[in-house]
């Protein structure tokens, strides 16, 4: 199983693919020198597989590489973020409350 992530600006949406296929993505809306995840989807017959946490870690080192902040809106990747506390610097100080981080 080959999976690629490419970012689909034209949908807001980064995609995870398998062999061709779409898996899954995350939806996001990026404004200056934010972006914010809002929902992540990977489809059932790809779940268990790791392709949401690999998703997750691709979207997070994207913005990282981008210098953007992150709000993690979607309850997937604000979840994965509290599992994998080197990404917690993404969301700025004044919104890490919100977001229960």
């Amino acid at each position: 199983m080959t999976s690629t992530v490419v970012d689909r600006p034209d949908t807001t949406r980064y995609e995870i693919r398998v062999d061709d296929a779409t898996a899954g993505f995350v939806e996001y809306h990026l404004f200056r020198d934010e972006i914010a995840f809002l929902h992540t989807e990977i489809d059932p017959a790809y779940e268990g597989k790791g392709l949401g946490s690999q998703l997750a870690r691709y979207v997070l080192d994207a913005a990282r590489e981008r210098h953007l902040a992150v709000l993690p809106y979607c309850p997937f990747i604000r979840g994965w973020m509290t599992r994998h506390p080197e990404y917690l610097d993404l969301v700025p100080d004044g919104q890490r409350a919100r977001f229960g981080l």
